[in-house]
């Protein structure tokens, strides 16, 4: 039997595992995309304990926000960039 209850569900966790497939694109201010990561691993200025193989979100439900997003620093983003 099932029992209805009222709850207000306010964040949606996100948790995937891409395994060694994550795939993204920097673009910029003009919609022109900079660098393109085919696949790999998840860079290291994600949110959360993701070992380079998950990518974490906790978003909130009412606004669309990542709230655990935290914004890279330019040498994070340069350091994705010139991985290898």
């Amino acid at each position: 039997m099932k029992k209805e209850v009222q709850i207000e569900a306010k964040v949606l966790k996100v948790h995937c595992k891409v395994s060694d497939m994550f795939t993204a694109s920097l673009v910029d201010q003009n919609g022109d995309e900079i660098f393109d990561q085919e696949d790999g691993y998840v860079p290291g200025f994600m949110p959360g304990d993701h070992y380079g193989d998950y990518v974490i979100l906790d978003i909130d439900l009412d606004t669309g926000k990542i709230l655990n997003w935290k914004p890279p620093t330019a040498k994070a983003i340069e350091e994705w960039i010139n991985r290898d």
